[in-house]
């Protein structure tokens, strides 16, 4: 008995136990769903629920004339849902029905795998029921298009399962193309995995204004990690504006081609040309190449905006500042030593030794003479440098151009207040050494001189554009009203013609037009190895057609180490005058006829044809002729006693006219308006005819003409 109820005892205190148990479990339950019920929700939510972000449409940078600069080009990767309720009901007969047809059609798009390969694949991620399974990556838009024409895929997504997911990718239509300026929109994974932007150019100048407003979508976790985005649940990106600059692709083209050819003949390391519009600082070219390690040139850095020592295209600014001041006048003279003139300790010597001594400052600016411009430097400015250094502050050189582009480097002008200051600094600035600059910097002084004294602010854009209508506009800025005197301007502008009719510019002189400018020839150092290797850095700078100047034009080019021709003139001005030359052919509408004597043509001609034509073609050419067509509308034209004349050309009913020489289509008006049928034989004007001028025709009658110069 005892025992019976020790065993009923521990039963009941099992019993109880489970009881207070099974309440404390669900006292625990109650206050999870009543108490912590949102929190566990939403934790489970942002297990199996998250927000991924929708990259808007970027903004498309144009060319001035609305040419497509860089632009992003929609990508797709294709997935499929094998779950689908579509696909999968009434035991997958769809999925069955159409696989076989739709391999077929994904082997003739993508001729990667035969059509058997891809329904096997099919069939068996459909038998695993993937249900985000990646089909193809990078697929364009053209064969998005036609994919969604494939049988099963024209079916809609629950019925097929096809999800297309649309990326973007940036694309130059113009390839290297001013590549370097309009930039680069690259998007790569770091370490952590990470999506990581890198522009570069006009490209991050303006990537808050290209990038628009991201937008989110709502994504669900399945089997396998995979993410399926959730429908409807997009908030939509805002697309980013697109940017309209100031680069004329075709002179672009001229600058980038006029540079390659001589980067390539001279195997040099790397150079930049750059064009601006003189009245208005538009950049209309700038092209930049650097030689890479195959020996190929790719627009790999911005070398307009990346400072060096100028060399002698800065002994514009010390021909500014002496006639400014009015320390000399341009037929003073000057003694350049024979090329060579020792300062202290040091030696300056010029580029090409003359041997000559008294010269004009005109000549020596001309023959581009170190010598010359230290002495003026020394004479004039050694008890005042501050005197010359304002000369530089007022020509902004002392800051960055302004121009929009990330990487420009600032200009270094030293003072007298520099450690690095010394005897030697202040003569050697003068002919273009001792200070940095960018060419850039370079190309403005030169267009403040073509632009009668006004310095322009170089720019890239011309607006920003929102749906088609200007959300901002840039205009034409002036830094500088006037960089000198009008006296000084007029006399810079004769030094800088002189260099191409008498001096270092000489050989590039055009006898269809003049131009103005400055060559420049820089030994520049290599690194630790200093001057030892012979590097020159060739320049030209100026502006054309020197009368009424349309555009002003930098050549900065960094030659090879001990390079057999490496004069300004003779590498970075051939570059200057192909760009010149091409633009001015260009244009030629707006430049002034250059007219010879005129002779008298004693050539023998005769052309026939409908008289009101001749008429008008030797009006529009202001050319005399005689008129003896007597009211007739047809005519021939012959040379008669060195003049043309106008002749009537009889037309009778039935009777063949004469058509030789006419053009085509003057030759079938008139025989088929008299019913004859016209046959054609070669092309030009009518050579022969098949029916003599003067026989009798009749309706019907065939007539061959036999056409040639």
């Amino acid at each position: 008995m005892e025992i019976k109820k020790d065993i009923l005892w521990r039963v009941y205190l099992i019993f109880l136990g489970i009881v207070v148990f099974s309440l404390v479990i669900l006292g625990k339950a109650i206050y999870i769903q009543q108490a912590e019920g949102e929190y566990w929700v939403g934790l489970s939510d942002s297990l199996h629920l998250q927000y991924r972000e929708l990259d808007a449409d970027r903004g498309t940078i144009y060319s001035e004339d609305g040419s497509m600069l860089s632009s992003s080009i929609p990508f797709f990767d294709i997935r499929i849902d094998f779950a689908a309720d579509g696909l999968r009901e009434k035991d997958g007969k769809r999925f069955r029905e159409y696989v076989d047809s739709l391999s077929l059609s994904l082997s003739a798009m993508f001729k990667d795998k035969p059509a058997k390969a891809y329904s096997k694949e099919l069939r068996a991620a459909y038998k695993k029921k993937e249900r985000y399974y990646l089909l193809k990556r990078n697929v364009s838009f053209r064969e998005y298009q036609q994919i969604r024409e494939f049988p099963l895929v024209n079916q809609g997504r629950n019925k097929s399962g096809f999800i297309f997911e649309d990326k973007e990718k940036r694309m130059a239509p113009f390839g290297l193309l001013a590549n370097r300026t309009i930039g680069l929109s690259r998007e790569y994974l770091d370490e952590k995995g990470e999506t990581v932007s890198k522009n570069v150019g006009l490209e991050k100048a303006y990537d808050t204004l290209l990038k628009g407003i991201t937008g989110k979508r709502l994504v669900r976790r399945i089997s396998g990690g995979a993410f399926v985005p959730i429908e409807g649940s997009e908030i939509e990106p805002v697309n980013g504006k697109d940017v309209v600059t100031t680069i004329d692709v075709n002179i672009q083209d001229i600058a980038e081609q006029a540079l390659m050819k001589m980067m390539i003949s001279n195997e040099a390391e790397h150079g930049t040309a750059i064009v601006m519009e003189v009245k208005t600082g538009k950049i209309k070219a700038i092209a930049n190449l650097g030689k890479q390690k195959d020996g190929s040139y790719f627009e790999d850095m911005n070398y307009a905006i990346t400072k060096s020592e100028p060399g002698s295209t800065f002994k514009l600014v010390t021909m500014l500042s002496v006639l400014e001041d009015g320390y000399v006048h341009l037929n003073d003279k000057v003694n350049i030593e024979g090329g060579v003139w020792k300062v202290g300790t040091r030696t300056v010597y010029d580029s090409e030794q003359r041997g000559l001594f008294d010269v004009s400052v005109k000549q020596a600016f001309e023959l581009s003479s170190n010598v010359g411009m230290a002495k003026l430097m020394t004479a004039f400015y050694t008890r005042q440098p501050q005197a010359f250094l304002n000369h530089l502050y007022r020509l902004r050189l002392d800051t960055l151009t302004g121009l929009n582009l990330p990487g420009e480097t600032k200009p270094v002008i030293p003072t007298p207040k520099s450690k690095f200051w010394s005897a030697p600094t202040l003569p050697w600035m003068g002919f273009g050494y001792n200070l940095s600059l960018t060419p850039m910097h370079t190309l403005m002084i030169y267009n403040a001189v073509a632009n009668e004294g006004k310095m322009m602010k170089p720019y890239l854009v011309n607006a920003i554009v929102k749906d088609g209508k200007v959300y901002q506009e840039f205009s034409p800025e002036i830094l500088v009203e006037n960089i000198c005197k009008p006296a000084t301007l007029e006399q810079l502008r004769s030094c800088l013609e002189g260099v191409i009719t008498n001096g270092t510019g000489k050989a590039l002189k055009n006898d269809g037009y003049n131009f103005a400018g400055k060559t420049g020839t820089a030994l520049v150092a290599n690194g630790t190895r200093g001057y030892s290797d012979h590097i020159y850095q060739s320049s030209f700078a100026g502006y054309f057609p020197a009368e009424n100047p349309q555009y002003s034009c930098v050549v900065v080019i960094k030659n090879k180490p001990f390079a057999h021709v490496y004069y300004g003139g003779a590498v970075a001005g051939p570059v200057f005058r192909e760009i010149a030359d091409k633009l001015y052919a260009r244009n030629t509408n707006q430049h002034p006829l250059y007219k010879s004597a005129e002779k008298a043509d004693s050539n023998f001609y005769a052309w026939s044809g409908w008289k009101a034509d001749y008429e008008q073609v030797y009006k529009s050419m202001n050319r005399q002729y005689r008129d003896s067509a007597k009211g007739s509308e047809w005519s021939n034209v012959v040379n008669n006693d060195f003049q043309p004349t106008v002749r009537g050309l009889a037309i009778r009913e039935q009777v063949m006219p004469a058509v030789h020489g006419m053009g085509l289509k003057d030759a079938i008006f008139l025989l088929e308006n008299m019913k004859l049928k016209v046959v054609i034989k070669g092309r030009g004007r009518v050579k022969m005819q098949s029916v003599n001028a003067g026989s009798k025709i009749s309706k019907g009658q065939v007539v061959v003409l036999e056409m040639g110069s």
